[in-house]
């Protein structure tokens, strides 16, 4: 996917989940982080990050915070997405691109089941399937992982997907790294054990787990390698 009006500039503190200080153009603002994770490894005082103006006059903040750079040595000075919305973005291109489904393939984003809304429903002849997506932008070493912070809604959306293969449709979870420089995706034990528990539960019971990275520009992010997954 591509982004419009893209402006560089400075990070300078986190206000709130949704609210962040930066320097654009030498003038302190508030901008719109398009992110509610902790982000505690990307969001540090004084890094290089990338903003999209938005064309609305109206809204509170002019910017949302959709990228940054990131020097630290897990990430060999490489740009990493941030952007939460992206990654269904990115999984659409994936859907299309996994070579799992034909040209004929009919994907519909926001489609019900149960108690859960999952990200995508997908219909390939005689077949019946649902993709749920995580956003991945927790590195350590060459292992990217998901969650960095406790997700029940997560939890939750693994068992719903579980109910949904055992009902006979096909079940997929896609984890979009928003970045390259990974060869590995694990789920982050140390973070929420239980969102691990139940990702290992749900391949036992036939759930298909991908994970591909991305190649990210300051206005771009597009899927590029599928990435090996452990559930250990």
């Amino acid at each position: 996917m591509k982004y419009k009006n893209i402006e560089k500039g400075i990070f300078l503190s986190r206000k709130n989940r949704f609210i962040a200080i930066a320097e654009i153009n030498g003038k302190q603002q508030e901008v719109h982080v398009k992110n509610t994770g902790r982000l505690r490894e990307l969001l540090i005082s004084g890094v290089t990050a990338y903003f999209e103006k938005s064309g609305n006059p109206e809204r509170k903040t002019a910017y949302d915070m959709i990228a940054v750079e990131n020097t630290a040595e897990d990430y060999s000075t490489q740009i990493v997405n941030i952007d939460s919305n992206a990654a269904n973005d990115v999984a659409q291109e994936w859907i299309i691109k996994s070579g799992l489904f034909s040209d004929k393939v009919v994907v519909r984003r926001e489609v019900k089941f149960g108690s859960s809304r999952f990200d995508f429903y997908i219909e390939d002849g005689d077949d019946k399937a649902f993709l749920e997506v995580k956003g991945v932008t927790l590195k350590k070493g060459n292992t990217a992982m998901f969650p960095d912070a406790p997700t029940e809604r997560g939890i939750k959306h693994i068992k719903e997907l579980v109910a949904a293969k055992q009902q006979g449709y096909k079940t997929y979870i896609l984890f979009v790294i928003q970045m390259k420089g990974v060869s590995l995706f694990a789920p982050n034990k140390a973070t929420h054990m239980q969102f691990a528990e139940a990702l290992s539960d749900a391949k036992k019971h036939g759930v298909e787990i991908y994970a591909t990275d991305c190649i990210v520009t300051p206005d771009e992010i597009i899927p590029d390698t599928n990435i090996k997954v452990s559930t250990d």
